[in-house]
């Protein structure tokens, strides 16, 4: 005889695969709470009589040592895994509840549209489909756009789309997503092609690297690598490397080498301003503690003290200071920073947009920078009349 062919058997073993689905990641212990004999299967059991009163079915009382005779039923049949649910229990894929998986909706959405993603928006195009009869039954607050982003990337990146659209345009690394979000999580060792430079300032040709992440930033995907035989860390933008993703017949590093080296990039990303990360000499100068940075400092006048005076994450190492008027009136605030010297180009060009309304004090080549440049720009102004 079937173990399960008793009916109350069998109720309990559907009860069971019912509270994985509306109460994933049951058993998981409260992060909160330190519990030196925390039971998981007794969690499972409690969801199990909630669900048995929710719906009306009679529930026979069981014990946990029944429920791990169950489990083993459910990795048989390939319900659950055969791995261990540490963190709570799931089926397949579905890990998340109805409010957690709104949410993450919501962020594919994002990334789908305003930053252009071209894998993403095939799995929102398939959630879509899949979801349809969720979202009707929740009177369409599933696909609600609750959040949203106003930062769109200046460019297609979706090979699919622009087919679609009838631009034929050259073929970018985008084109090869998925063979390079093999190699990153891999630490393979790939070669990619830098095929467009429009300011002239890197090479172009091929390029030996380990791929560390795909990161948007402002406007545009850019890639983030090191180069296998320097070991500099570099961002690049996507759209600027053909559709080449070659494999080396190097060994995989791994993960964990990846995620090391990856924690570097973001050391060098938090001591920074922007995503130039500067030359290798100065990387290996800045990850070994040398001093290499250099203090700004910039005063924001009347009209936008209150926006920077808002802004106080900007940076880790930032510092405010208001400056008043011998009435005791704020007249404006000084924002200070300690960059590194690879940052400088692009903390200005955050600056910039403030015109009249920013001075900058320190260090003393960018102020004469913008002495000259402010005197260049009150020439061109004085010639708008002359129609040159």
């Amino acid at each position: 005889m079937h173990p399960y062919s008793e009916f109350k058997a069998f109720t309990r073993l559907l009860l069971l695969i019912t509270t994985f689905v509306q109460y994933p990641g049951v058993g998981s212990p409260d992060p909160f709470v330190e519990e030196d004999d925390h039971d998981a299967m007794e969690a499972v059991l409690t969801r199990m009589k909630t669900i048995s009163e929710t719906l009306g079915i009679e529930f026979l009382d069981c014990s946990v040592h029944t429920l791990r005779k169950d489990l083993k039923t459910l990795r048989q049949y390939g319900i659950l895994d055969q791995r261990m649910y540490r963190w709570g229990y799931y089926l397949g894929t579905g890990a998340l509840d109805r409010a957690e998986l709104q949410a993450a909706w919501q962020a594919l959405q994002i990334q789908a549209e305003a930053q252009g993603d071209p894998q993403i928006r095939q799995v929102v195009k398939q959630l879509e489909q899949r979801l349809r009869g969720l979202n009707l039954e929740l009177q369409g607050e599933l696909f609600y756009p609750v959040r949203s982003q106003s930062h769109q990337v200046i460019l297609y990146t979706d090979p699919d789309e622009l087919r679609q659209r009838g631009i034929y345009e050259r073929e970018t690394l985008f084109e090869c997503l998925e063979d390079l979000e093999s190699a990153i999580v891999q630490g393979q060792a790939v070669e990619i092609y830098h095929a467009r430079d429009p300011y002239h300032q890197k090479p172009r040709g091929f390029l030996q690297v380990y791929p560390l992440q795909l990161l948007y930033h402002d406007i545009a995907w850019y890639l983030v690598y090191e180069e296998t035989e320097t070991g500099q860390f570099v961002t690049m933008r996507v759209d600027r490397l053909a559709a080449q993703c070659r494999r080396l017949e190097m060994a995989p590093r791994g993960t964990a080498i990846q995620l090391q080296q990856l924690r570097r990039v973001e050391q060098l990303l938090r001591d920074g301003w922007g995503i130039n990360l500067g030359e290798r000499e100065e990387q290996q100068q800045e990850l070994s503690g040398q001093p290499t940075a250099v203090k700004v400092k910039v005063r924001f006048f009347e009209r936008v003290v209150p926006f920077i005076v808002e802004g106080n994450r900007r940076h880790p190492k930032q510092t405010l200071q208001v400056v008043k008027n011998g009435a005791g009136q704020v007249e404006a605030v000084d924002y200070a920073v300690v960059l590194p010297r690879r940052s400088l180009e692009e903390f200005f060009r955050w600056v910039n947009r403030f015109l009249e309304q920013a001075q900058v004090l320190a260090p003393v080549e960018w102020v004469e920078k913008y002495a000259v440049r402010s005197q260049q720009m009150m020439e061109r102004y004085s010639q708008r009349g002359s129609g040159k």
